[in-house]
């Protein structure tokens, strides 16, 4: 008889990648959550319009997302710890000369131009290129894991950076942010590792420790190439549609415009972050609990069901934030739990429609049409809310095109192909 105790086996080095990634995906999501709060004391300060500020916003938005399929490929060339190192050198130097600014354009080459295109290597691809090195099972979970943590970038950050703007100013905030971009730099540094063969390890749930293929190709036309064969299918232009929705109704309207529409209402910027925070808390569950769904049922459906509900609870903004503070409290919970849960349904469909190899550099792609959707919203919310002094027609505009999206996802096919009615 064995009287030796069976011995447990060490925690897999993915789950430390994992841990590393998503403190990364957080701070960078928290630091691109930032000019909603200084909209309004830049106004104050610089005398810049709502629009103007909106517009810089939705630079950095739209570059955000067009750097996603080249940062595919230069992970693929050049690694996750070198791409991410450079990525958050950058962005800290952007931060740090921020408190400098006196002028509308340095505010744009800042953070419409340099921090759009850090962070922007440190988008969603990214989680998506972690998950597929290094896991097999449990990929699912992890796309959602690593999505959440930008809706937990907002939970952590932005009721921190609201208090330090009213009390100390949004230099001070700026400064604080600064110090966690250095801190996770140092992270990546100490602990990230490209591959699992680097540490004698298959990724997560398969036995092959074999190294991975080389990069063949040129890092620019690699992605173009990619999206030419992409755009061939009609599966590509109904992700990439539905993922134009998302944007327009998520970071690029809410993400930037809530703060101050709720200024508006007569609420604090104070409170306004902490309804954001609120819903980053709730996505975190949603996002997460959708990446676990991912794994388990029909990805059309998710879509259909969350498009859907993002949808009715946008139409019920406008009321929400005149009437009691519990109709704001039911949105930021309801609407929430929606927030990114779209992202690891499409990114399964992806995978399934154009195979693991490519899947980064054309779900980069996808997310491209997502950042544009981002920035019209960005900007177009800013200037409706000039033209015709609220944000009403924004926030129905946005309810009304994610009930068109949820009509676009359930005529996906995951094999790539359109399906012939709504029902199929």
């Amino acid at each position: 008889m064995n009287l030796n105790p069976p011995q447990a086996k060490p925690l897999h080095y993915g789950w430390f990648v994992l841990a590393v990634t998503f403190v990364t995906l957080l701070v960078s999501a928290g630091v691109r959550s930032m000019p909603s709060l200084f909209m309004l004391p830049f106004q104050n300060e610089f005398g810049w319009s709502r629009g103007s500020i909106s517009g810089v916003v939705s630079i950095g938005i739209l570059l955000y997302g067009l750097a996603g399929p080249f940062s595919a490929a230069l992970l693929l060339r050049f690694g996750i710890k070198r791409v991410v190192g450079l990525s958050l050198a950058a962005l800290a130097a952007s931060l740090a000369l921020t408190p400098f600014i006196t002028r509308l354009w340095q505010f744009e080459l800042l953070w419409g131009v340099l921090s759009g295109l850090s962070t922007g290597m440190m988008a969603n691809v990214l989680g998506v290129t972690v998950a597929s090195r290094w896991f097999v099972k449990r990929r699912g979970l992890v796309v959602g894991m690593l999505t959440a943590s930008a809706a937990t970038g907002q939970l952590l950050f932005l009721p921190l950076l609201a208090k330090i703007t009213v009390g100390s100013g949004w230099r001070t905030a700026v400064l604080a942010a600064v110090a966690a971009v250095i801190a996770v730099l140092l992270l990546v540094a100490l602990f990230m590792k490209d591959h699992p063969h680097q540490a004698g390890l298959a990724p997560y749930g398969s036995d092959d420790t074999s190294p991975p293929e080389p990069f063949r190709g040129n890092v620019f036309l690699g992605p173009l190439q990619a999206l030419r064969d992409a755009a061939r299918t009609p599966v590509f232009w109904l992700l990439s549609g539905t993922f134009f929705f998302c944007g327009f109704s998520t970071n690029g309207l809410i993400g930037t415009h809530l703060i101050p529409a709720c200024g508006d209402a007569g609420i604090a910027a104070v409170t306004a972050a902490g309804l954001l925070a609120l819903m980053g808390m709730f996505d975190l569950v949603g996002t997460t609990l959708s990446g676990w769904l991912s794994d388990r049922f029909d990805s059309r459906r998710l879509l259909f069901w969350y498009y859907g509900l993002r949808g009715l609870s946008l139409l019920f903004l406008p009321y929400a934030l005149h009437a009691s503070p519990v109709n704001l409290l039911i949105f930021s919970v309801f609407y929430g739990l929606d927030w990114i849960a779209t992202v690891p349904p499409t990114v399964k469909l992806a995978a399934e429609a154009f195979g693991k190899e490519r899947s980064g550099m054309i779900f980069g792609w996808i997310v491209v049409f997502h950042q544009i959707g981002a920035s019209t919203a960005a900007y177009g919310a800013g200037l409706i809310r000039d033209f015709m002094g609220s944000y009403t027609v924004a926030f129905a505009m946005a309810g009304f095109a994610c009930l068109f999206a949820a009509l676009m996802a359930v005529r996906i096919r995951a094999a790539g192909t359109v399906s012939g009615s709504l029902g199929a």
